[in-house]
């Protein structure tokens, strides 16, 4: 499988990178079933898990630990923090005070001695950036992190940890960790090239959209899938955006033909070919999932497909709000951007 630089590091990852979101409660609870699915993953020669704390309250992080067991040197082992962890209000964000606290669950969870790559899962706005990178240096400077790196931060919040991380001494973050993929297109208007300015390594999280490009939701929605899970506003079957994703698939489909490849290869290649992307995240939460993924690593677009796909779907075009996955707080609540006096 091919390698990419990551950001600037020296550190070189797979293409393609296992997301262990569905470990645990949240999607698979057979601990020896995703040991399985990690171990096929590293013989395949994906060579970077990405989980967090927040997974099934922490079950994700301990089931990748345990799977890595004997070989944690062959992983480049990535994690967050910032979501709540507990009803404790200072048991989430980007504070000092939880940061050297949720690094230190991380690694007994996870069973080892440091993590390769540590992100803030989110911006956090109640908290000097200042603050946040401090703490996360002091982790790097302790041996405790080799590299952090940042998860759906909007272009300017990375202008400005760079920024402070030059001014202030404080180590630079090498990597983001942003939603991408056909439908899913933001990132190309301002993230993606800012990580190109900044030297920042890509990790593009959804590329299948939820499960929309492996083309499962074509007709109805399959009973334990996403969708029959979440079910509400724009995640509803019949939403609008639902009802225009699935008058694409058919398109995208004739397309993945064309090139040799089917959907999901399709899908995965498509997040591969920009230039700004290291590696992409993949989730299996079966070994059926993981074997129908794994053969994307191998697939090449042209330019004339990518055409085609733009066609589509026109370049930094996200479909459904839904899946903006972070917006200011005055876009969300009124009360923000507003005077009150």
């Amino acid at each position: 499988m091919e390698t990419r630089v990551l950001g600037g590091s020296g550190v070189r990852v797979s293409t393609l990178c296992l997301g262990a979101m569905s470990f645990g409660s949240m999607g698979n609870a057979d601990a020896e079933d995703c040991a399985r699915i990690v171990h096929r993953a590293l013989d395949a020669g994906i060579t970077m898990i990405d989980t967090a704390d927040v997974y099934s309250a922490g079950e994700s992080e301990r089931i990748v630990g345990e799977a890595i067991k004997g070989r944690r040197d062959d992983v480049v082992l990535a994690t967050k923090l910032y979501n709540p962890m507990g009803r404790d209000p200072n048991h989430r964000g980007s504070s000092r005070r939880w940061i050297v606290r949720a690094c230190e669950d991380s690694l007994r969870r996870l069973g080892t001695d440091h993590i390769d790559l540590y992100q803030l899962h989110r911006p956090d706005p109640d908290t000097d950036l200042d603050e946040t990178l401090g703490a996360l240096s002091d982790l790097v400077r302790q041996g405790k992190v080799l590299m952090t790196g940042t998860s759906t931060f909007p272009a300017e919040k990375l202008v400005e940890a760079q920024w402070c991380a030059e001014r202030r001494g404080h180590v630079r973050p090498r990597c983001e960790q942003p939603p991408y993929s056909v439908f899913v297109r933001g990132i190309e208007r301002d993230v993606l090239p800012t990580c190109e300015r900044y030297g920042i390594g890509a990790i593009v999280w959804s590329p299948l959209n939820g499960g929309w490009l492996t083309g499962k939701y074509s007709h109805e929605v399959p009973e334990g899938s996403r969708f029959s899970r979440l079910g509400r506003g724009s995640w509803r079957a019949d939403s609008p955006a639902a009802e225009r994703k699935r008058a694409l698939l058919p398109e995208l489909e004739a397309i993945a033909a064309d090139a040799g490849t089917d959907l999901i290869g399709l899908a995965l290649a498509f997040t591969l070919a920009h230039p700004a992307v290291t590696s992409t995240i993949i989730g299996p939460r079966t070994m059926e999932q993981l074997e129908s993924q794994l053969p994307a690593a191998e697939v090449l677009l042209d330019a004339a497909v990518l055409d085609r796909i733009d066609a589509l779907v026109p370049p930094g075009t996200t479909l459904a709000r839904a899946d903006i996955a972070y917006e200011p707080r005055a876009i969300r609540h009124a009360a923000a951007r507003r005077r009150t006096s």
